[in-house]
């Protein structure tokens, strides 16, 4: 539970919107972590409650987490020394993906 409140509660309740500052790669790794879990409970509480509750449910959980994964992304390229207009990558179909996800792996530059 300690994990859960560290990586993924503290962005959303200190970090929401916050896109100045560093995110460390193990910050950045488990905010994808829970929210890709996030993601395999709606999935599965769809298959519980139906369909439409179900993309009703996942469209307002998507809206709410779209601008903490934008700031813990341009955050997680600060800490690599880069500019967070990298993540304008994200519009190049397969290169700009693959490039964010290199620039993700990297160590920081501290």
């Amino acid at each position: 539970m300690n994990v859960i409140n560290a990586y993924f509660i503290d962005v959303i309740k200190n970090h929401y919107v916050d896109f100045k500052g560093r995110a460390t790669r193990t910050q950045f790794w488990m905010w994808q972590l829970w929210t890709f879990v996030l993601g395999i409970i709606i999935m599965l509480l769809g298959q519980i409650v139906g369909e439409n509750a179900s993309n009703i449910i996942s469209t307002i959980i998507s809206l709410a987490l779209f601008l903490p994964s934008l700031s813990i992304a341009a955050r997680r390229l600060h800490d690599i020394g880069r500019s967070g207009w990298w993540l304008l990558l994200y519009f190049l179909p397969v290169i700009g993906w693959l490039i964010l996800f290199i620039f993700w792996l990297l160590p920081s530059k501290q």
